[in-house]
């Protein structure tokens, strides 16, 4: 049979292309490279997946295709799940999934393998995603379907002749261009906290500069205006700083409750800021609005739910909200905090001309002032007097 697998060059993708080959099929190995790997990691996992049997091995280069299809997004809507987690890998699997199809497609493929297991999300966004590009195609999942462990998965490897490092064994770790998941024994126990080991790109706040660092960041309508090329330069200086690390609990697709840690320091700087720039220059309902569209774009995303119609609605929706989102943001970072200094635009409704907030104005007069004041809120001041009445009776 011949199998696209979708490689990662981690431990549970290695024990399948490994087992497929022993097996006797013919496995092509495509990973897709949604950020996060240099020329060394790409060249290592080429290397770790010929060495495993494959008959083919590919590597995609999808981090435009990821930018402009989800990050992108995510920055206009100020997506960050349960007011933590900015959506780092997750946000991926779409685009791995696309990538996949095209490569099974095009290899002609008798079966599509994906290595997650029965328990996260990764599971519902590949067979999803892969079902609505390639209906009736055949999907190969038996870390999920025989419940294989990581341990036995390392166990099979070694007795193969192919040790994994106890790092890869004890932690499970994904990293893109928007940030990077660690998985491991503290994930799964809502008490515990990563240890500072733990954590592969960002360094410990307290060991970072006390001085920190003062950057300037240009957004136009909406977006960066370096687009993708500011994103890892972010995510490296980010990472000195040690902004960006969290932990976030909160319900997986499947209705269980699941723990993840991250870092995403250029999500973090990205967010904040772009989240500042918006109170300058939206309306209070176009605020309003937006946090409640988006926050259900971020969960539509999150639970596989990309292809829905009704995310290409919220879209046009932000796309619209953005047109005046221009200016600039001054951002200070020190040791995991990212402080806005200042903020600026030509589309500013913070206009000093027309008065300053508890001082003078000339938008209305004490008077105006003064009959507002005794019509707002009145239905809660006749509320308040119904209640008086009828405890009096």
């Amino acid at each position: 049979m011949r199998i696209l697998l979708a490689f990662s060059g981690g431990l549970d993708t290695s024990y399948l292309l490994r087992r497929f080959v022993a097996e006797g099929h013919e496995v092509h190995a495509v990973i897709v490279d949604t950020g996060g790997l240099d020329d060394a990691e790409r060249a290592r996992i080429e290397a770790r997946a010929r060495a495993l049997g494959a008959f083919d091995f590919a590597c995609v280069d999808a981090r435009q295709r990821v930018y402009d299809q989800h990050i992108a997004w995510l920055i206009r809507a100020n997506v960050k799940r349960g007011g933590v987690y900015p959506l780092c890998v997750g946000a991926e699997r779409v685009v791995q999934a696309q990538a996949v199809a095209e490569e099974a497609r095009r290899r002609n493929a008798d079966a599509v393998c994906h290595g997650s297991t029965g328990a996260g999300n990764d599971q519902i966004r590949f067979d999803v995603a892969i079902r609505t590009l390639m209906p009736g195609a055949r999907i190969l999942t038996p870390i999920r379907d025989e419940r294989i462990t990581r341990e036995q998965s390392a166990a099979y490897l070694a007795e193969q002749g192919f040790p994994i490092s106890a790092a890869r064994k004890d932690y499970s770790i994904n990293q893109g261009l928007w940030g990077v998941t660690i998985g491991g024994r503290e994930t799964h126990d809502a008490w515990e906290y990563l240890p500072e080991e733990a954590w592969p790109t960002t360094v410990s706040p307290a060991a970072a500069d006390p001085a920190g660092q003062t950057i300037v960041l240009r957004f136009q309508e909406g977006l960066p205006a370096d687009g993708l090329a500011a994103v890892e330069p972010l995510n490296a200086l980010g990472a000195q700083h040690g902004v960006g690390r969290g932990m976030h609990l909160g319900d997986t697709i499947l209705g269980i409750k699941g723990r993840i840690a991250f870092e995403a320091p250029a999500a973090a700087i990205l967010i904040e800021a772009h989240r500042e720039l918006e109170k300058l220059v939206l309306t209070r309902w176009q605020l309003t609005q937006k946090e409640m569209l988006g926050s259900f774009y971020g969960q539509m995303l999150h639970e596989g739910n990309w292809f829905d119609p009704v995310m290409r609605d919220i879209e046009a929706f932000l796309t619209s909200s953005q047109q005046r989102v221009t200016g600039e943001v001054r951002v200070h970072l020190a040791q995991g905090r990212i402080e806005v200094h200042g903020v600026r635009s030509p589309w500013s409704l913070m206009d000093a001309g027309a008065g300053t907030y508890g001082e003078e104005n000339r938008l209305w007069t004490a008077e105006d002032a003064r009959g507002f004041s005794a019509v707002w809120g009145l239905q809660g001041v006749l509320a308040e007097r119904a209640r008086g009445r009828a405890g009096s009776t």
